[in-house]
């Protein structure tokens, strides 16, 4: 018998599906059940391939934009959410329409709309052409709104009325970014308004402390996701940040670089909010096969988030 050489994989907890990801694919599911196949969902329902190929297997289609969808089949909105344009646009048509949006992203597009109201100009921090964004962006007059992506942005703002200004964020950034920004904002306008309750998700915040409890015991840590997912990406920053010398993305265990795996002694492994757990097993079988496997499990907080369905899904009459 060939010998395998020793390897501890340290597998962050918690990791992969978050509430919101959970709720958006049981949309879908539920959708396919109750009006037939097919259901057709603007953008992909969540960041991941795998989740998608599955959905469509069952019957989903995905669309880029709402004119691809036919009269008379139900829609589905993603979970990143959707600019008010598109739901007006699905009434107008008099589409059926499902709104996925995680309820922790409604949550941010209310705070707009209450700072708003309140006669406060919003700095949105978050990363341009994010669907997220764009969906934020579309709760709100243009120009109601200034994008800040990076500390220089926050040092170099010119509001109009520095009184009266409020930040939101995105839900899916990286922790320690997103506080210096803050702080920088903070500093220059001290009457800046901010959320009630921070922006950035539960389970964000979650996967990237667990990912600091690993990260320098790792000479080499995996994160399960895709390259359009912010967590998962956020997820590679933080290890890199918090002392692990090399950090990679991949979508599953044949993207591995095995040689380059030659020779380390541990492995982390997490995964993004929308990478199901099926592929990190994947990934520590294909470990199996190559290494003689040690496998030690974080300790975890308690997730017991969970989200209701909307309405119709739960009205069969509807």
């Amino acid at each position: 018998m060939q010998h395998k050489p020793p390897l501890t994989i340290f597998l962050a907890n918690p990791r992969g599906f978050c509430a919101g990801v959970e709720r958006a694919v049981a949309i879908v599911q539920r959708a396919l059940d109750q009006f037939g196949a097919p259901v057709y969902v603007r953008h992909e329902i969540v960041h991941n391939p795998v989740v998608v190929k599955g959905l469509e297997e069952e019957g989903a289609v995905f669309i880029d934009e709402l004119d691809e969808a036919p009269d008379g089949r139900p829609v589905i909105f993603s979970a990143h959410g959707v600019p008010k344009s598109v739901p007006a646009e699905a009434q107008r048509r008099g589409l059926l329409y499902v709104d996925a949006t995680c309820p922790l992203v409604s949550k941010v597009h209310l705070e707009a709309e209450r700072h708003y109201a309140d006669g406060r100009h919003i700095l949105l921090i978050g990363h341009a052409g994010h669907p997220e964004i764009v969906g934020t962006l579309g709760q709100l007059p243009e120009g109601a709104i200034t994008l800040v992506e990076t500390i220089g942005d926050a040092e170099t703002l010119r509001p109009s009325d520095p009184d009266r200004l409020a930040y939101i964020t995105q839900t899916t950034l990286s922790i320690d970014d997103t506080a210096d920004i803050i702080a920088a904002l903070r500093r220059r306008f001290p009457d800046i308004a901010g959320p009630r309750k921070e922006d950035i998700c539960y389970a964000t915040t979650n996967r990237q402390n667990a990912v600091k409890e690993i990260a320098e015991r790792c000479d080499v840590l995996l994160v399960v996701g895709a390259s359009n997912s912010s967590n998962s990406l956020r997820l590679v920053e933080t290890a890199t940040r918090a002392g692990c010398p090399q950090a990679y993305l991949i979508g599953g265990q044949q993207d591995i670089d095995w040689p380059g795996l030659a020779g380390i002694g541990t492995l982390g492994l997490t995964a993004g909010a929308s990478a199901p757990d099926f592929v990190v097993q994947e990934v520590i079988d294909a470990c199996r096969e190559r290494f003689d496997v040690t496998l030690e499990v974080g300790a975890a907080p308690d997730e017991d988030v969970h989200f209701k369905l909307p309405r119709i899904l739960n009205d069969r009459a509807a």
